[in-house]
């Protein structure tokens, strides 16, 4: 049986997998790295730290050496951006984060400037710090010369992958693929190329761009000891899930929880433009076919779960989380919870607003907090999915995976806020399945990769639905007021 290895590089850790042909994990190994916040709104990365993560989790779950891979998938966190020497292969500024909102006054001259509907038009994405495009601009403006080395081709930019590929290749290959191109606010997802007008109205030299490869291309080669394994797939972490979770066909939805929560519809060849702040992008581009998405990004999920635990205190481990959630009447507390550490997301894109609580009495407890908090989530999710609907796009149901689905309790209050079927596979980590499959089809694989196996689903209660509607009623309002 043939096996294939997965590298999974997320926003605040690095994992390797070793999966059978028959989708199994056969082996794997994770390894967390820090973030650092030099000021209100910024999140940086050491790109050596995900360096040194990812070849020792590589290193370990291929210690066996009679293991035989043949192919390697990498998904990524995607926009967090990386710009370094070519000939060195030194970075030149730390990795900005996805998360990071330093450029948020760019963004809002750039709108004064009235370029915000040319943007969307050409890639699908809101004019936003969470973007590649800018964070580019930052480095460039904020570091001595660069702009001209860049113009010189001796500095090259990449999302995680681009850069993963650069320094894990015996080729050194500056490549990336479809998806991550398309959340850079540089590529025209219509043309299905870099746009030379976006480059020139964010001032970056094409010379430092990547070139843009199909999802399941041969992005060079890794040397392991006396192995050489192929990278046969890349695709970024978002729609590597989506992949991960079989929605192949038109409609098919999924949710991934993570340290943010990203929401993805799979809308087939159709481009699909929604004005209220819904994302159209590049679900993936397979044997030369592309496939478009609809995505919500929501910026506060899985980092509210470890704020509560980590800073508040609240429970020792996110699984005590689970008995400190209230149901039903007992949910009803009228405290409300703001998630917006570093601003809101879909449909809001408001970058300048701070999380809070709202409602807090001398009666409040900790378990009050926590279930608002934790209610926050799933009416963020409601918002997305309440959009779709108004433009006619089945949400019968929904497939969700990531860390935070292990917790039951928060997939029926999930359930019962949406109105929805919540599905969840027996493997909830669908973002490494999906890279392995991609890497699957890339070296050639025939395998029919439609079935999934389903570990749990949820039914949604009529009676808490109601409850949490009004409940959903009331925290749209305090949103709302807090924007004014």
């Amino acid at each position: 049986m043939k096996n294939y290895l997965s590298i999974d590089q997320g926003t605040t850790s690095s994992r390797a997998v070793v999966f059978s042909e028959d989708l199994n994990s056969i082996s794997s190994h994770q390894e967390e790295y820090d973030l650092s916040y030099p000021k209100d709104g910024w999140v940086e990365l050491d790109p050596e730290d995900i360096l040194k993560t990812v070849k020792n989790s590589i290193n370990n779950v291929l210690s066996n050496q009679s293991l035989e891979i043949e192919a390697c998938g990498i998904t990524n966190q995607r926009e967090t951006t990386i710009v370094w020497e070519k000939e060195s292969g030194k970075v030149i500024y730390p990795g900005i984060v996805w998360q990071d909102r330093r450029t948020a006054d760019i963004c809002e001259r750039m709108k004064e400037k009235g370029f915000e509907k040319e943007i969307k038009n050409k890639t699908g994405l809101v004019l936003d710090p969470y973007f590649s495009a800018t964070k580019i601009k930052w480095i460039l403006d904020n570091t001595p010369g660069s702009l001209e080395r860049a113009r010189k081709g001796d500095l090259l930019f990449g999302t995680v992958d681009s850069y993963l590929i650069y320094n894990l290749t015996e080729e050194r290959n500056h490549l990336t693929d479809a998806t991550n191109a398309s959340r850079t606010m540089l590529y025209n997802i219509k043309e299905q190329s870099w746009d030379e007008d976006l480059l020139e109205m964010f001032s970056i030299p094409k010379e430092m761009l990547p070139e843009v490869c199909d999802c399941d291309a041969e992005y060079g080669t890794i040397v392991h000891g006396k192995r050489k394994i192929k990278i046969n797939g890349v695709i970024g972490d978002q729609q590597s899930a989506l992949v991960g979770q079989r929605c192949f066909n038109n409609g098919q939805m999924k949710s991934t929880f993570g340290t943010g929560c990203f929401l993805m519809v799979n809308t087939k060849d159709q481009i699909i433009d929604i004005d209220e702040g819904l994302l159209t992008t590049i679900g993936y581009k397979i044997q030369g076919e592309i496939s478009y998405a609809i995505e919500g990004s929501i910026y506060s999920c899985g980092n509210i779960v470890k704020w509560l635990r980590d800073k508040m205190k609240f429970f020792n481990k996110a699984s005590d989380s689970e008995e400190m959630i209230l149901e039903g009447k007992n949910a009803a507390t009228g405290t409300m919870f703001l998630p917006a550490f570093n601003g809101l997301g879909a449909p809001y894109w408001d970058s300048s607003v701070r999380g809070g609580f709202y409602g807090i009495t001398q009666d409040t407890t900790s378990e009050d907090l926590v279930t608002a908090a934790f209610q926050s989530i799933c009416f963020q999710v409601l918002d997305i999915i309440s959009i779709l609907e108004r433009y006619n796009i089945p949400t019968e149901e929904l497939k969700v995976d990531g860390g935070m689905i292990a917790n039951n309790v928060f997939c029926q209050l999930l359930s019962d806020s949406l109105g929805k079927k919540i599905i969840s596979p027996k493997n909830i980590e669908s973002t490494a399945l999906g890279a392995c499959i991609v890497a699957m089809i890339g070296s050639g694989s025939d395998l029919d990769f439609s079935m999934i196996e389903i570990e749990k689903s949820f039914v949604p209660k009529s009676e808490n639905n109601i409850l949490l509607g009004q409940q959903y009623r009331d925290w749209k309002n305090y949103i709302e007021n807090s924007l004014t």
